[in-house]
């Protein structure tokens, strides 16, 4: 009999997807290091007439990424994700932001791009930050904040070396 693992923190995301759940939870704990995949559960035959799936389908996976526990649900297509919900990435530097970004997107809309949003092939909405816009966008002195803002507005994925440039233009 599988060992029920508690989640490793008191708020955890629950993610519902239609069926892909599992791919999903695969999909993100390959992109970031010292992530895996805590449980796996499956439909029963009890509550088919409700939930419509078949027994021993994937239900939920438990995952944690960097730390963070997540759930997803296979659900059905009663809802799907929007960009009112995303789940933010804090990068160093620019190579990590390549490497999220890079993984992240791949397969997902390009046309929901922009000042370093994007959503995945699943329609999971992330945002790719480095740590250094942050400090740009609060830095005490009104012009270069704003013109590191102005810059970010016009990327898709965020170019921290630009990003200074326009800061210190």
């Amino acid at each position: 009999m599988p060992t029920f693992v508690a989640p490793s923190s008191r708020i955890s995301p629950c993610l519902w997807f239609d069926h892909e759940a599992e791919a999903a939870a695969q999909l993100y704990v390959s992109v970031f290091p010292g992530s895996r995949i805590t449980q796996v559960a499956r439909y029963a035959k009890a509550g088919q007439e409700i939930h419509g799936k078949e027994p021993g389908s994937v239900m939920t996976v438990a995952f944690e990424l960097s730390g963070q526990s997540f759930t997803a649900l296979n659900g059905g297509p009663v809802f799907t994700f929007n960009e009112a919900v995303s789940l933010q990435v804090h990068c160093e530097s620019q190579d990590e932001i390549d490497h999220y970004w890079s993984r992240l997107s791949e397969g997902g809309d390009p046309a929901a791009q922009q000042c370093g949003w994007l959503k995945d092939r699943f329609g999971v909405s992330w945002q790719v930050v480095p740590n250094r816009l942050i400090e740009l966008i609060l830095d005490p002195d009104p012009a270069r904040k704003e013109k590191a803002f102005a810059a970010m507005l016009e990327m898709k994925k965020l170019d921290i070396a630009a990003l200074e440039r326009a800061a210190n233009a």
